[in-house]
C-alpha cells in the first residue's frame, strides 16, 4: 500500500470513530508501530489529528455547515493564532461554555483530550468531543440554525439559567464603543444567557471585527472580563478595551511574532 493510500485510510477510520487507539491501529492497517506512529505525526502536523496516551483524536476539517464554508478562509491565520492563546488561558478541570462560533470551534480542537467539562450549543463542537473520555460534555436543547449548527432559543435559555460555569468563550460578529455585536437577534439572546451563567467571559475576536456593528447588541463591553485578539489589533482599540476593564490577550501574529504581554486592565502594568 502506498504511504498516501494509508495516511488516507488512517485518517478515514480515525474520522469515524473519533477516537483509536494505536493497537487499533497497528492491527487494522497490518503495519508497524513505528509506521503507525510517524504517520501520526503528520497527521498531526497537518490539523486533522492529535495524539494523546494510549492512541489519537480526530481533529479535522470542520463540518460542512454554510457558517464554516463561507468563513473558513476568512482570517483564518489569525483565527487559529487566536484559538491557541485561548486554548492556553484554559486551566485542566476547567468548566468551559463554547459557543457556535468558527473561532470558538478552533478552540475545541485544541482541547481534545484534555480533562475538562465543556458546555456548547454547537454541533459541530459537540460531535468533535463527544468521544473524548476526558471531557464531560453537556449539549444545549433548543432550535437549530441550520446556517450554523447551534441550538438557541428557549429551550436553550432555560438550560443555561440552571447551571453555571467557570468559562465562557463566545465568538462576535462586531465590536465597537456600545459593545458587542451578533447578526442573529436569537442567538443574541442565548449569548446573553450564557453571559449569566459564567462567572469569566472570554471572547475571541480577530481585528477586522473592530469599529463596526451588527444586527443585535449582545453587552456592552464593560460586561466582559477577557478578550483575545490578533496582533493586529490598533493602537486605540487596545486603549480602549483597557479602559473599559477588559484583560486584554495578544495572539501571537501572522508573522511569527512571538505573544505579546497581557495588560493588567486596573493598572495598566503588563503582567
Amino acid at each position: 500500500m502506498l504511504a498516501k493510500d494509508r495516511r488516507d485510510q488512517l485518517l478515514a477510520i480515525i474520522r469515524q470513530r473519533g477516537f483509536a487507539s494505536l493497537p487499533e491501529l497497528v492491527s487494522q492497517l497490518e503495519v508497524s508501530e513505528s509506521t503507525v506512529r510517524r504517520d501520526l505525526e503528520l497527521l498531526e502536523e497537518g490539523g486533522s489529528a492529535k495524539r494523546t496516551h494510549g492512541g489519537v483524536f480526530y481533529t479535522g476539517d470542520t463540518p460542512q455547515f454554510p457558517h464554516f464554508r463561507d468563513r473558513q478562509s476568512s482570517e483564518w491565520d489569525k483565527k487559529q493564532a487566536i484559538a491557541e492563546r485561548m486554548a492556553e488561558l484554559v486551566d485542566d478541570g476547567d468548566t468551559v461554555l463554547l459557543d457556535g462560533g468558527s473561532t470558538t470551534y478552533e478552540v475545541a480542537r485544541l482541547l481534545v483530550g484534555r480533562p475538562l467539562q465543556v458546555v456548547t450549543n454547537s454541533m459541530p463542537v459537540a460531535n468533535l468531543l463527544a468521544s473524548n473520555t476526558n471531557i464531560d460534555l453537556v449539549i444545549l436543547g433548543g432550535y437549530v440554525h441550520s446556517r450554523s449548527g447551534t441550538t438557541m432559543g428557549p429551550y436553550a435559555k432555560n438550560m443555561l439559567q440552571q447551571i453555571n460555569v467557570r468559562k465562557a468563550i463566545l465568538s462576535v460578529a462586531a465590536i465597537n464603543e456600545d459593545g458587542l455585536y451578533n447578526s442573529n437577534v436569537m442567538q443574541v439572546e442565548t449569548q446573553q444567557a450564557m453571559i449569566a451563567a459564567a462567572d469569566e467571559v472570554a471572547i475571541v475576536a480577530d481585528s477586522t471585527k473592530f469599529g463596526h456593528r451588527s444586527l443585535a447588541h449582545v453587552c456592552e463591553l464593560g460586561e466582559i472580563e477577557k478578550m483575545v485578539v490578533d496582533d493586529e489589533l490598533s493602537s486605540e482599540w487596545r486603549e480602549r478595551m483597557q479602559r473599559a476593564g477588559v484583560d486584554l490577550q495578544i495572539a501571537a501574529g501572522t508573522h511569527g511574532a512571538a505573544p505579546a504581554a497581557s495588560t493588567d486592565s486596573e493598572t495598566g502594568n503588563k503582567t
